[in-house]
């Protein structure tokens, strides 16, 4: 899909649709107002007539029949006026570009980077808008045969953009664009079944990455992970007969300035090992290595748009199998850098193989780590399905990762990581266990990663509960997310010095 920018009004505009947003009070401006004064009232009669409620993510397609040059209008839901901020506006435009792709539009245009009250700068709106609406036309059908299917827009236009905004607007477009398609690149990552999506075909996939946009790559092995001591990650590999990978990717954007790595885990199929998983939504662990795909689909955003800060992308890949060569709860293992570790349980796999990753890319001279997992259930049962737990070691990198996050559209919440949770993790016969217990589950997680970073700034995202959606919603369709990419391309952003 082509992103352009227009000075072009509503009334002006001649294409197959035009997106404009009305809050629930029914407050009728800009746009959404010229809608209305064209089409003889007929906005604000629908609304009247309780057809059009404003609802949020809400769709309304009106036929213009020549009194507007393009054939439709979709009138948006934003929800309360008190609540339409940029979440409200990604969803709105999701799920009218859904609408439009699937009635057969090619070229649609929106006003809805105008829509929002508030003091939200234009910039913003207009990145929101254009990653909203890739959100929505992803598909998810990768595995369907399904040929009839309607064709996809050929175009996005963002009208009203005076010519002395032009450029700036253009290259949000841009932005945005890279963006959404990154995200959506991730969403298919994870939505690919396990039997395709091996430890191998990830670091395949990472290659194709680096060539598309210029990513050096490196790939180990289990020998070299052997000579290294990686032996948490090792051991988790044990039970599978797919070798593992430790897939490292860099964008060198700056000398000199710091070099912040993206570590993802990268489970490929989690069966729980020994400690079994149940086997209802046992499918799912397909999506165990959404982190991975986050941090592959954000290190190829980051090198497309030529960010100028030096990135490093690490990730830990391998399947966590049962079998007769599978570690097993009571082992000992010991980790890249030293560090000895008491197994409780096989399914908190996760953790072994980031503290491994962790470890290197400090060992690579990472000034700056943020790892992304979906880690813990007990994130889940924290925060449920809206929001990713966040904690760190550097509340000032903490703070800045929960302002990308709310830049990018996902949202996130702080945890803390008080000295006490610490002790759930110790052990008699090792320096910590795998395991905490029930109480506090995300928090322990988290501290158990950060016995791997020592000193060095870190986060840890749990998108345990935010990288799938288990229905289809009105901006998006079942599966995948893509959560954590756009935060991690928003994070580089700034420490590149260009916040969006």
């Amino acid at each position: 899909m082509e992103t352009t920018v227009s000075a072009e009004t509503l009334g002006q505009y001649v294409g197959d649709a035009v997106i404009v947003g009305v809050v629930q009070q029914g407050i009728l401006s800009g746009a959404a107002a010229e809608a209305n004064a064209r089409l003889e009232g007929l906005v604000e009669r629908l609304i009247q007539s309780g057809e059009i409620r404003g609802k949020g993510s809400e769709v309304t397609i009106l036929h213009t029949y020549g009194k507007l040059p393009a054939e439709r209008v979709a009138v948006v839901g934003l929800g309360e006026a008190a609540e339409a901020d940029l979440f409200a506006l990604r969803r709105g435009m999701g799920a009218a570009a859904r609408v439009l792709r699937d009635r057969g539009c090619r070229r649609v245009a929106t006003t809805m980077h105008q829509a929002l009250p508030g003091a939200l700068r234009p910039e913003q709106c207009a990145r929101a808008a254009i990653e909203g609406a890739y959100a929505g036309l992803y598909r998810g059908e990768e595995r369907k045969t399904k040929p009839e299917l309607p064709e996809e827009l050929d175009e996005l236009r963002l009208l009203g953009i005076a010519e002395e905004h032009r450029e700036a607007a253009t290259e949000v477009a841009r932005v945005a664009r890279v963006c959404g398609e990154a995200t959506n690149y991730a969403r298919r990552l994870v939505n690919l079944p396990a039997n395709e999506v091996t430890p191998a075909r990830l670091a395949q996939e990472a290659h194709q990455v680096g060539q598309r946009t210029g990513l050096e790559v490196e790939v180990l092995g289990p020998a070299q992970m052997q000579e290294l001591g990686m032996n948490a990650l090792l051991a988790v590999s044990a039970g599978s007969e797919q070798p593992a990978r430790l897939i490292v990717l860099r964008h060198r954007g700056k000398e000199g300035g710091p070099r912040v790595a993206f570590v993802g885990k990268g489970i490929t199929f989690d069966s729980g090992g020994i400690s079994i998983k149940p086997a209802d939504k046992m499918h799912l662990m397909k999506s165990d290595m959404a982190g991975a795909a986050a941090v592959l689909a954000a290190m190829g955003g980051a090198a497309e748009l030529k960010l100028e800060v030096d990135l490093l992308g690490v990730i830990p890949a391998t399947e966590n199998l049962i079998g007769g060569r599978a570690y097993k709860p009571g082992d000992v293992l010991t980790a890249f850098g030293g560090k000895t570790v008491e197994v409780i349980s096989t399914d908190a796999e996760g953790r072994l193989i980031l503290a491994d990753a962790l470890g290197y890319a400090r060992h690579l001279g990472a000034t700056h780590v943020l790892d992304v997992a979906t880690l813990t259930g007990a994130c889940i049962v924290a925060l449920g399905y809206v929001a990713s737990g966040v904690m760190g070691n550097d509340s000032e990198l903490v703070e800045a990762v929960l302002d990308a996050a709310e830049r990018a559209g996902e949202r996130s919440w702080r945890l803390p990581l008080f000295p006490e949770y610490r002790r759930q993790l110790d052990s008699k016969i090792a320096d910590l266990k795998n395991v905490g217990g029930r109480p506090a589950g995300a928090i322990t997680g988290g501290w158990f990663l950060r016995e791997f970073v020592g000193d060095t700034s870190w986060v840890h995202i749990d998108i345990a509960g935010t990288s799938l959606s288990e229905q289809d919603e009105p901006h998006q369709v079942e599966g995948a997310t893509g959560a954590g990419v756009r935060t991690l391309i928003a994070l580089a952003e700034r420490m590149a010095g260009g916040v969006v």
